[in-house]
């Protein structure tokens, strides 16, 4: 049985890239029996640097075969929700649809994340993060001022349009059946998630207090006070002092005596501004800022490396980061005060646990 929130949840995910295992993971942290569907392995174990694939169980199953199909149909008779990642019209084609799936289960909660949704014009193209979050307004709104818009790193798409929302959807779902309604399709698209990701920002813009230019608005690095500065060492720093109490600790403990700061939301001397506060950051090391700077008010902290982060003083007292065999990964989150979460297993090989999984859960070959 796993431990946390959702200990008794039966999670059946058909194996994907990136945002599905993911979502795997995430729900298996806080508890689900979560088994992976595989193609049948070689018996090899996981590779502990798979951090995304631990603590589920992999059953190794031929969609090809219509037996094997049977099996997987067979699981979701047990489950309370499916995962998959596939392009529109694959699990149709291979049997295991919403229509068959629900079919055995009108209690199963069918999750379908993909990059552009089950439907409409783009539905069936490839695509990757930095495409489906280009058509939501917010890739456009990342980058330098005056160059071309900067890929981030696929957490706005991948992970919190999809995974996350994808998670949500699920919870929501299976709380739907417990509350005594019926199984359902969740569609997840990650250009919807982006987009709903996005919704302070329309907000702002129809409020017109953001423009469609980069790097000239409040929290896209237009505003001297809330951007990152590099120092005299090369590394950087984060400052974040939007509200006037913490912008004129900021002011204090810099030493930003000139008048001309006065005018915190002039948004014509924020370049101006920027230049003196890049100045004075440049003359003292991240470490000689943090002495300064770190615990107080100001809205601070140092722009940390992946390597530093897991050994830094915050994250280390509240173990954000964790070590299993050799392998420095993030621990499960949120954390639960009754029924914590817990990474339930290392990464397993692809059908490792064919036969336990199906003893577990009460299912003939």
């Amino acid at each position: 049985m796993g431990q946390g929130p959702l200990n008794g949840v039966r999670i059946v995910e058909f194996a994907g890239i990136g945002p599905g295992p993911f979502c795997g993971m995430l729900l298996s942290d806080l508890g689900a029996d979560v088994i992976r569907i595989d193609r049948p392995g070689d018996g090899r174990p996981g590779r502990p640097a798979d951090v995304m694939g631990r603590g589920r169980r992999s059953i190794g199953l031929n969609l090809k075969d219509p037996a094997d199909v049977e099996v997987a149909l067979k699981l979701l008779e047990k489950a309370d929700g499916l995962i998959e990642g596939y392009r529109p019209g694959v699990m149709e084609r291979n049997g295991l649809g919403p229509d068959d799936a629900l079919k055995r289960n009108p209690k199963l909660v069918y999750g379908r994340m993909t990059g552009w949704g089950q439907h409409g014009s783009l539905s069936h193209s490839a695509g990757h993060d930095l495409n489906y979050i280009a058509i939501t307004g917010a890739l456009h709104a990342m980058g330098e001022g005056d160059g071309r818009p900067r890929p981030p790193l696929n957490l706005v798409g991948d992970y919190g349009g999809g995974a996350l929302y994808l998670a949500m959807g699920m919870l929501a779902g299976i709380l739907n059946v417990k509350n005594g309604g019926e199984g359902q399709v969740i569609d997840v698209a990650m250009s919807d998630g982006a987009a709903s990701l996005a919704t302070m920002f329309y907000g702002m813009k129809a409020a017109g207090i953001w423009t469609d230019d980069r790097e000239a608005n409040l929290l896209d690095g237009g505003a001297h006070f809330y951007d990152t500065y590099e120092c005299s060492d090369g590394k950087w720093v984060s400052i974040g002092s939007i509200e006037p109490q913490f912008y004129a600790i900021l002011r204090e403990k810099a030493g930003l005596t000139d008048p001309a700061f006065d005018a915190q939301m002039d948004r014509s001397k924020w370049p101006e501004l920027k230049q003196k506060i890049m100045d004075v950051i440049k003359t003292k090391t991240r470490d000689e800022w943090c002495e300064i700077m770190e615990g107080t008010d100001i809205c601070f902290a140092p722009v940390l490396s992946m390597s530093e982060a897991p050994t830094y003083k915050h994250n280390a007292d509240r173990e954000t980061f964790v070590e299993i065999e050799g392998v420095m990964q993030p621990a499960p989150a949120p954390r639960f005060s009754a029924t914590p979460g817990a990474i339930q297993g290392r990464p397993a090989g692809l059908g490792e646990h064919t036969d336990e999984i199906l003893k577990d859960w009460d299912v003939s070959r």
